[in-house]
């Protein structure tokens, strides 16, 4: 019988708007099992001619982040592997 480990992390997205409403900044931070701190900033910022509507900004800089932060997390992975390749190769 297998068992199945579940593991569960957590991404934290800080929004920060301007007082003028014209560029918001999104923190994305996830804090992983083994306690690797995976961060990411983004901004949104609005044309002048464009209405203030801060909702639409939070999601651009919050999809933004998380966007960079999947990316980050994607090259982590490719550099461990490629490591753990390069070390078994190595061993043999």
């Amino acid at each position: 019988m297998f068992v199945m480990q579940t593991k569960q992390w957590n991404v934290e997205i800080s929004i920060t708007e301007d007082d003028a409403d014209d560029l918001t900044t999104a923190r994305a931070v996830l804090l992983a099992g083994d306690g690797t701190r995976h961060e990411s900033v983004a901004h949104a910022r609005r044309s002048p001619g464009d209405q203030a509507v801060p909702d639409i900004g939070d999601e651009l800089a919050a999809g933004r982040a998380l966007s960079d932060l999947s990316a980050k997390l994607l090259e982590d992975g490719a550099e461990d592997v490629a490591r753990l390749a390069n070390a078994t190769r190595i061993s043999r």
